[in-house]
């Protein structure tokens, strides 16, 4: 089998890209999919996104964790996604797109990508961390000395330790200012750290505001792979009209045979 594929980035994290209209692609051959994201036998990735027609939207979208088992929605991912649309010519500079976890609308604006998240209307709150789901669930904990934090590590300890192994997606977060924060990922199904995650960071931002940490409605990421905007509204405890803004680049196009 030969097929044509396209890499593409949001904030480092990085992902192979397969118009699978015509659905060529052999959705359940997990090791293939594990393969085309080794980053040393194959492509090289943090997951694998197909996009496909879609009776409800303009396309749809299916994400693949590096592992090579589907997975929860990916918001770097649905970015890059709209963007390749956007390549394709199968939308412009608006458009909706079913994904896991629902419909999402999005807009483009030359490599700028602004996606809208669902609602949230549940933050789980401790005295160490909060949890919350994005779209995929997140762990939020405030650290000091992030740069140097080991993350893989640390990350994984809590990934496992606290949520088994359906697990959780830890964040580790330093506040920089009233409405800045710099926060590091530790994915599952990646199971490592990666350079940028949008469901993390949008968690994050979310966490924050609820933990009184920001009073802004419009809170700046930094992450290892680049910066990332979150704005929403809140009302009587629920987050909404959540959108998150960044880059989304075309890195290259290649050629697979398997």
């Amino acid at each position: 089998m030969k097929f044509t594929f396209f890499k593409y980035q949001g904030t480092g994290n990085d992902f192979v890209i397969i118009d699978n209209r015509s659905n060529f692609f052999p959705k359940k051959d997990t090791k293939l999919v594990e393969t085309l994201c080794d980053r040393r036998f194959g492509i090289g990735a943090d997951g694998l996104i197909l996009l496909e027609n879609d009776k409800m939207s303009d396309f749809k979208m299916v994400y693949y964790n590096a592992d090579g088992n589907q997975s929860s929605m990916c918001g770097n991912g649905g970015r890059c996604l709209v963007a390749f649309a956007n390549y394709l010519g199968i939308v412009d500079n608006e458009c909706t797109f079913s994904a896991i976890d629902g419909i999402h609308q999005a807009t483009i604006e030359g490599n700028t990508v602004t996606l809208k998240m669902n609602d949230v209307s549940e933050i789980r709150e401790t005295e160490i961390y909060g949890f919350l789901d994005t779209g995929s669930p997140h762990h939020v904990q405030l650290v000091s000395g992030l740069d140097d934090f080991d993350v893989p590590n640390e990350g994984r300890k809590i990934r496992y330790g606290l949520y088994g192994q359906q697990g959780s997606n830890i964040n580790f977060v330093e506040q920089q200012g009233d409405n800045n924060f710099m926060v590091r990922t530790y994915e599952r199904g990646v199971e490592d750290e990666t350079l940028s995650c949008g469901t993390g960071v949008t968690a994050v931002a979310l966490a924050m505001h609820k933990l009184g940490r920001t009073k802004s409605n419009q809170v700046d990421i930094v992450t290892k792979g680049g910066n990332l905007s979150i704005s929403f509204d809140n009302s009587n405890g629920v987050y909404s009209n959540i959108l998150l803004t960044g880059p989304a680049v075309q890195v290259f196009k290649g050629e697979m045979v398997w």
